[in-house]
């Protein structure tokens, strides 16, 4: 099978790392890709934003399976027309998209088929949802409705964090993401990512992680993209996985189904484990980076017949197995990162993989034949071990060995589950 993998970033290099090893595979191709993806596939500069462009590659090359990596395409409705051209696609439709595209139609969606979720209001008048905010109090959630690179979500402490943010969004902080706003009740516990494959009728569920979304050392500072994760989340128990699938997957695909736009691809749940079990902070439709990296590291199947799977109704054929040991990933940024940052600053040396570690290119470029940091978000030190506390003690010993003098990181990944270990 000749396979084209659109996207760039670190997620991109995991799934092209894992789809490289499938026996099933004669060529992969990756467009735009990066200096790592090259690695393990052929970089293709094809324009991801010309749908036409993507579909005359796909034919030209005998390309006969898409894997879309991050979101805006999927928004975008590329899923949409190589399906249309006879391509087979990994990722949902651009109405299916919607889930991630507008956290309104996914707190609606819930809404209307009982998914439990935090209480919200959707405002497209600032001064309408101050007021509400004022009403409600802190510590209250404000989101920009639309894609904004995962940098659109206050959970504002205090009643002025979340006016600020309710103006910012409306001032055109996120662009046209902010048009509307989301005002959702806090929830108060323990978060988990939960992934899970859907053909738009079955449902495959992968693993669980946990992300670290905050910029600094003991979950300080303004929100990210995520600066590490670690897979499998101790809180997602057997019991928290039945209860997820049962009460938040299954009615989603179900009523995305019954909508009229049925969903294919990877349901990536955010998840707050409360004290009443879990309820949905926000899907996203595509794997989670860094989350991706750590889950790609576990999976001990073949990768590639799995999402053609999902791709083409058939996921009730395949399964996942998983190894037992857990995996850890540190998310290297440039300096400044959420905030500005220096662009195209020297990478000297990366440290080299082992059976253990990996260093996935997130955000670099190949300038003048030297290595460079494009990115906020720009390398991730990924490693598998035992234990949680092993797992994480690889991954800093190899991120040691990174020379990059912009580069910084935090240094408490995995802090809570090495906590649950030494208990």
């Amino acid at each position: 099978m000749k396979v084209l993998l659109i996207g760039s970033g670190g997620r991109e290099h995991a799934l092209a790392w894992k789809l490289a090893q499938s026996p099933r595979l004669t060529t992969l191709y990756a467009a735009p890709g990066n200096p790592g993806i090259a690695e393990c596939a052929t970089l293709v500069s094809l324009d991801i934003d010309d749908h036409a462009a993507v579909c005359a590659f796909c034919k030209e090359n005998g390309v006969s399976f898409v894997v879309v990596g991050p979101e805006a395409p999927l928004v975008a409705g590329l899923a949409d027309v190589l399906r249309a051209d006879g391509i087979d696609v990994f990722g949902p439709s651009a109405a299916a998209a919607q889930l991630e595209g507008s956290k309104g139609f996914t707190k609606d969606l819930c809404a209307k088929y009982d998914i439990p979720t935090g209480a919200y209001r959707r405002f497209t008048d600032a001064a309408a949802a101050r007021a509400y905010v004022e009403a409600e109090g802190a510590p209250i959630v404000i989101k920009a409705d639309g894609l904004a690179a995962g940098k659109g979500v206050t959970v504002a402490m205090t009643l002025d964090e979340a006016l600020a943010a309710v103006d910012d969004c409306f001032d055109g902080a996120f662009g046209a993401a902010g048009a509307e706003v989301v005002v959702e009740a806090f929830l108060d516990g323990e978060e988990a990512s939960f992934f899970c494959l859907c053909d738009g009728v079955n449902a495959l569920p992968l693993a669980s992680a946990q992300d670290h979304k905050r910029v600094g050392d003991g979950d300080t500072g303004p929100n990210t993209g995520g600066m590490g994760a670690y897979s499998p989340a101790p809180v997602m128990s057997p019991d928290m996985v039945e209860r997820t699938m049962k009460e938040i997957i299954e009615p989603t695909i179900r009523g995305m189904a019954k909508d009229g736009h049925p969903f294919q691809g990877v349901l990536f749940a955010g998840l707050m484990i409360t004290a009443k079990g879990p309820e949905l902070i926000e899907y996203n439709v595509r794997f989670g980076d860094p989350e991706c990296q750590v889950l790609m590291m576990r999976l001990e199947s073949d990768l590639l017949p799995i999402l053609h799977a999902a791709a083409t109704g058939r996921l009730d054929t395949v399964s996942a197995k998983w190894r037992d040991a857990p995996a850890l990933t540190v998310v290297m940024a440039s300096k400044g990162y959420p905030g500005a940052y220096e662009k195209n600053t020297p990478i000297l040396s990366l440290p080299a993989d082992d059976a253990g570690t990996k260093v996935f290119h997130a955000g670099t470029a190949l300038k003048d034949g030297s290595l460079v940091a494009t990115g906020g978000r720009v390398l991730n030190v990924t490693a598998v071990a035992p234990t949680v506390a092993a797992a994480q003690s690889a991954a800093y010993q190899a991120l040691d060995r990174v020379k990059w003098e912009n580069g910084f990181c935090r240094r408490d990944i995995g802090w809570r589950a090495v906590a649950r270990e030494q208990a």
